[in-house]
């Protein structure tokens, strides 16, 4: 079970350096590396006399492939060693079909020709999908490695009185990351020399909607975090004990703020927005571990001396 725990906290970190090597396609203008193949490259298994493009965007399909391969070996792992309706077991499946769903959104990109210098809304529609889809995948994994540490035949209880709260934080965070998405594009599309001339661009009624659209995300992270921020210190101590994924997810935010505001200043360069989205992605991770803090609690089945079931509740549990 222990290596089970170490193996699905590793899948689950090798999916998001394909993530940030996703991005780093898209920020690089690379999509188009492999043309409108799919899963081919250039037409090819493996392309002759790559470009560096052609180079970026076949490494990213490499790696999405293999975080596929590391996928199925965890729903295989998940399947020996729990039992049927074991959380983890359950949680791996899902992260199988949102790897897929992942896979697909992703050659649909390439085959449609939704990459590269593609300036449609069908791209802003599709992309936005992809966040959503990656979003997802992210929660499953982590969720996967979250109750691998529980032993079989563990219970739990359902604590729905703060599902409200952080039905508000998940959708937030889907706002968030889509107009986050739109934004880099924009930044990705139509860069500029100069923070005053990117000010300009932001209300000028000429300007590409990507471009109109970017000026709305440093509000919509400002509300959304302070949103956020206020759930968890509404909830904390009151659940038991303090909530200590909370407070990462506190300090996570904290910081996220300050890099935006250090992308916004440097005009987005590459590095800056692989951090932001990295921070983003750890974010979204805390959100779904404090989530499952608060909403889930793990329950012990007791036997009695008279060898009957009886339900005990942990009063403290103890969290990685």
């Amino acid at each position: 079970m222990k290596a089970f725990q170490r193996f699905a906290w590793a899948v689950l970190g090798y999916n998001v350096l394909v993530i940030l090597w996703g991005a780093y396609v898209r920020a690089t203008g690379s999509g188009a590396g492999c043309g409108s193949h799919w899963p081919l490259c250039n037409g090819e298994v493996l392309p002759r006399a790559p470009q560096v493009e052609t180079l970026v965007e076949f490494t990213h399909r490499i790696t999405s492939g293999l975080a596929l391969l590391l996928v199925l070996g965890l729903v295989t792992l998940a399947i020996k060693s729990y039992p049927r309706r074991h959380p983890a077991r359950w949680m791996s499946y899902a992260a199988l079909f949102f790897t897929l769903t992942e896979a697909l959104i992703g050659a649909g990109l390439v085959l449609f020709e939704l990459v590269a210098h593609n300036t449609s809304l069908e791209r802003a529609w599709a992309m936005s999908l992809h966040l959503l889809n990656t979003f997802l995948l992210l929660a499953a994994l982590t969720l996967t490695a979250w109750f691998s540490r529980w032993p079989e035949g563990q219970g739990w209880n359902w604590n729905p009185s703060h599902l409200g709260l952080f039905l508000g934080a998940w959708l937030g965070m889907g706002l968030l990351g889509v107009s986050g998405a739109i934004t880099a594009l924009g930044d990705t599309l139509f860069p500029v020399s100069s923070l005053r001339e990117g000010l300009a661009q932001d209300v000028s009624p000429m300007a590409h909607a990507f471009v109109r659209l970017r000026v709305f995300h440093p509000f919509i992270a400002v509300v959304v975090g302070l949103y956020i921020i206020g759930v968890v210190l509404r909830l904390q101590g009151k659940e038991n004990s303090s909530v200590p994924w909370g407070m990462t997810l506190v300090a996570l935010i904290l910081f996220q703020w300050a890099v935006g505001l250090v992308n916004i200043v440097l005009l987005a360069p590459v590095a800056i927005q692989l951090l932001h989205l990295l921070i983003t992605d750890l974010i979204w991770i805390a959100l779904v571990l404090t989530s499952v803090q608060i909403l889930v609690r793990p329950r012990l089945l007791e036997r009695t001396p008279d060898h009957s079931i009886q339900n005990g509740v942990y009063s403290s549990p103890q969290y990685p």
